[in-house]
């Protein structure tokens, strides 16, 4: 399975990693590979808890990036 995940860099120096498509699911790391190993196991941990209540993830989605102003 292969999921979204948005890199950014968070206000204490370290990077964040979230996944779009699951609501919360939000990690970092001081890497971007740590944010990666990170975040994987969030979506892990988001996924079972969200089985667990009937939830599923999207099977349909689209990515898209959107120019703002000017």
């Amino acid at each position: 399975m292969e999921l979204p995940v948005v890199l950014r860099p968070g206000e204490d120096g370290f990077l964040v990693a979230e996944c779009p498509l699951i609501p919360g699911c939000i990690s970092q790391g001081r890497t971007r590979e740590e944010a990666l190993q990170n975040i994987r196991e969030a979506i892990d941990l988001c996924l079972e808890n969200r089985d667990a209540e009937g939830w599923s993830l999207p099977t349909e989605y689209e990515i898209v990036t959107l120019s703002l102003g000017g």
